[in-house]
């Protein structure tokens, strides 16, 4: 058996904490860090004391950094660290908590993501194409083009999908429609109100081919998980979810020449979890834009390339479907908290807590984080079930 092997199965998350997410005005990222982090541990049946890790992921608007260990008063960690690789940042904090919990160097690791980019009366698309248009020198030129933010850099990608493969608009539409029909029975989610296809159309361009309704919103709040050994975790007063595999890859040139980073990091993942696309009962996926959930179906082996948009206009991916995913509506209709959305999503599904919306076939959820433009990636297969 080699070490990775040995790691499948070998550690949980006990405990989740969510703060209010959405339009929370009047909160600084770290109140909202600190109040995730106790809630955590409270709901892992921890004391603060126990807490000898912490992992920290600071969002767009970088409004919490280590300090947060003095305003929580922790004295006894042996594992501390801040992480940036985007939205993919939160599947990596999980995967090594896990990796540090399983070689005993800590035993209760904290993950935790917070962010407060949005101010009252401000407009959400402020938060995040501002901050990137202003670049000094050189990095100004693409600004200056119409290259602010990421969603341009996305659109291309769709477009050239949507030429060379024949997606089009309504296939785009059918993972807003499903992310919105989950996020209706979801208490939390920002958008609740019902969406129809003609009312997708509707919605004003952002960047062709993407509506406002193809890109994720923008939120304030927090979340936070916490990564113990199983057998720690199976004595606690919430079920573990198991961590059954775990992948990443990364690459700051984007090619068609080599498989793509989701697919590198999936194969990982399931190979580590002894699994396939086929036994994944469950998708919790990056949904920063409506191709993004397109192209990843693809790349994890849910349907082949080029095939994804016949498979969510199918009705696979929405309540009832072959495949549900997103089911508390994701980022397109939720709340955005990068990579902790998905994450925090398959723990309130795995543990069945998800009350209207609970999906009964659980026992493997696919987790995707998505980071840059196509830049980074991880993948993570949790279970409410030990392995084996």
């Amino acid at each position: 058996m080699t070490a990775r092997d040995s790691l499948a199965g070998a550690t949980a998350i006990s405990g989740l904490g969510m703060t209010e997410l959405g339009r929370v005005y009047e909160r600084t990222a770290s109140d909202f860090a600190a109040e995730a982090v106790l809630a955590a541990l409270a709901d892992a049946g921890l004391a603060k004391s126990e807490l000898d890790g912490l992992l920290l992921n600071a969002g767009i608007s970088q409004g919490v950094d280590l300090s947060l260990v003095q305003t929580l008063g922790l004295r006894e960690l042996s594992l501390l660290t801040q992480m940036n690789a985007y939205g993919s940042s939160a599947g990596q904090m999980v995967q090594y908590a896990a990796m540090a919990v399983h070689h005993g160097l800590a035993r209760n690791v904290a993950c935790v993501f917070a962010d407060a980019p949005l101010l009252r009366g401000q407009r959400a698309g402020q938060a995040y194409g501002g901050a990137r248009a202003r670049r000094p020198g050189l990095g100004s030129v693409l600004p200056s083009l119409g290259f602010a933010g990421p969603i341009p850099f996305y659109a291309l990608h769709a477009q050239r999908h949507m030429d060379v493969y024949g997606t089009t608009q309504d296939q785009l539409g059918a993972i807003a429609l499903a992310a919105r029909a989950w996020a209706g029975k979801n208490p939390r989610a920002t958008m609740r109100e019902p969406l129809s296809l003609a009312e997708y159309h509707a919605s004003p361009w952002v960047v062709a081919p993407f509506h406002v309704l193809d890109c994720c919103l923008v939120s304030n709040g927090a979340i936070c998980v916490i990564v113990t050994r199983a057998e720690r975790a199976r004595a606690g007063p919430r079920p573990p979810v198991y961590v059954h595999g775990l992948g990443q890859a990364h690459q700051l040139e984007w090619s068609d020449a080599s498989p793509s980073l989701a697919q590198r990091s999936s194969r990982a993942a399931f190979e580590m979890a002894g699994c396939a696309p086929a036994d994944i009962e469950m998708c919790q996926i990056y949904d920063c834009y409506t191709f993004t959930v397109l192209t990843t179906l693809e790349d994890y082996g849910f349907c082949k390339r080029g095939e994804g948009g016949p498979f969510a206009q199918s009705g696979a991916l929405a309540p009832g479907g072959a495949l549900p995913m997103n089911t508390g509506g994701g980022m397109l209709s939720s709340y955005y908290m990068w990579g902790m959305t998905p994450i925090s999503e398959a723990v309130i599904q795995a543990r069945g807590d998800a009350g209207e919306r609970q999906v009964a076939r659980k026992s493997r959820i696919a987790v995707s984080g998505n980071g840059g433009i196509f830049n980074h990636h991880a993948t993570l297969v949790l279970s409410p079930h030990a392995l084996g």
